[in-house]
């Protein structure tokens, strides 16, 4: 394993939950009402710090959407998803 660099964020942030690692700043929330199978989710402009998985197909409440889950480069949780691609032509 190679060696780990973090982005550093200045200024007010999310983080993740287990390691404390900056994902994204406060600044870049575009959206707080979003629902997830894991409860409530944000939509951020951009995040640092993540590593994706693989891409999947999946029934969101907006229609069928290809993403993929994105994990803490640091530590590997889980947390959350990027959207890839709409179907729905009113949601791309």
């Amino acid at each position: 394993m190679g060696r780990l660099f973090l982005v550093e964020l200045e200024g007010k942030s999310y983080c993740c939950r287990h390691c404390k690692t900056d994902i994204a700043l406060c600044d870049d929330v575009v959206s707080k009402s979003f629902q997830s199978r894991h409860g409530k989710a944000y939509l951020f402009s951009k995040v640092a710090n993540v590593f994706a998985g693989k891409k999947e197909e999946r029934m969101m409440m907006t229609g069928m959407h290809t993403v993929v889950d994105i994990y803490c480069v640091k530590c590997g949780s889980y947390v959350g998803w990027r959207y890839e691609f709409a179907v729905e032509k009113s949601q791309k």
